[in-house]
């Protein structure tokens, strides 16, 4: 990683293993194979990067703090996979193809065991997407994980907030509400179950991303909520409305398992933490595979609910808020 370990100018601390110190640490934990567009990776002042040819690129970044993105308690190597997916995650919602990253961690001190098992996931999940690390920064401070991701994307096919359209379908990636229940679940001393191998290790849809060129209207991935993140397609393409329909919310028992009607709705549509991707499509294009569709987009502002016995109830938009 470039500038590996200024630790705010300190003198190097030893590892907690005795042996190792924090520059050896990122050679051993951090150096991994890369792609054919890294000319120079991790190790110099800056990465060297040979861009796709006639691609536009596509930036993100995220910042994780401990027990306010993922619990103290997390496993590292949930924490590596986690914090890279919700990075991945913006790549994907843009049509964008993962091509590299980078990693600023702040520790309040340097173990092995947890950098091995942190660098264990995070290249688990880089491995799957085909993304490098090419570089990054480690200083002392409370425990924080910033990453900021590239990708490509052809000329005029990047997905955008902006583009939906009255009439438009409302589509989703998969089942929502897991996340939320899964943190639930864990901060109610739960570790297995559907629900929080889904809070844990969130998956990225980046295939659906990049499938979605040229065919969704507008798209963005679901962090906040279902709400919340179809009102920033709403706000972002012309203060359109929607109406959802009640009774095509998908029912995934397997994940939902345990909680009642009104549970599962609230979960489906203001849970955050999901990152399944959320899009519109004209009328005429169909739904992809393993896709839903739960709506409409309409010229009248707001959102509604249309109830299975036909009544349509406005709908207050709350999701997962920062600040």
């Amino acid at each position: 990683m470039t500038d590996p370990a200024d630790f705010s100018q300190s003198p190097p601390q030893p590892s907690v293993s005795g042996s190792l110190d924090e520059f050896s640490l990122i050679r051993r934990y951090f150096h991994h194979r890369q792609g054919g567009s890294v000319v120079l990776g991790p190790g110099d002042d800056g990465a060297l990067l040979t861009p796709p040819a006639d691609q536009q690129l596509v930036m993100t970044q995220d910042t994780s703090l401990v027990d306010r993105h993922f619990p103290a308690d997390m496993a590292p190597a949930d924490v590596g996979y986690r914090c890279l997916a919700v990075n991945i995650s913006d790549l994907a919602a843009m049509g964008a193809t993962p091509l590299w990253f980078l990693l600023s961690l702040t520790l309040p001190e340097v173990e092995a065991d947890w950098l091995a098992g942190f660098s264990r996931g995070l290249f688990e999940l880089a491995d799957q997407a085909g993304i490098s690390l090419v570089g990054g920064d480690i200083t002392r401070g409370p425990l924080s994980v910033s990453i900021q991701a590239t990708g490509a994307v052809p000329p005029g096919l990047a997905l955008r907030r902006d583009g939906a359209r009255a009439g438009d379908q409302i589509c989703v990636g998969g089942v929502t509400g897991a996340g939320l229940l899964g943190l639930e679940q864990w901060q109610a001393g739960q570790r297995h179950g559907p629900a929080v191998g889904h809070f844990r290790r969130p998956r990225p849809q980046w295939e659906l991303g990049m499938a979605l060129r040229g065919q969704a209207s507008a798209c963005i991935d679901i962090s906040d909520g279902v709400l919340a993140d179809l009102n920033h397609i709403l706000q972002a393409s012309g203060e359109l409305g929607a109406c959802l329909d009640e009774a095509a919310l998908p029912d995934d028992p397997s994940v939902l398992a345990g909680c009642s009607v009104d549970k599962q709705r609230a979960l489906q549509l203001q849970g955050g933490d999901d990152y399944l991707l959320l899009f519109t499509l004209p009328p005429s294009k169909p739904v992809p595979q393993g896709s839903y569709c739960l709506g409409r987009i309409e010229a009248q502002p707001g959102m509604r609910l249309r109830q299975r016995d036909g009544a349509v109830r406005t709908l207050t938009v709350t999701g997962w808020q920062h600040f």
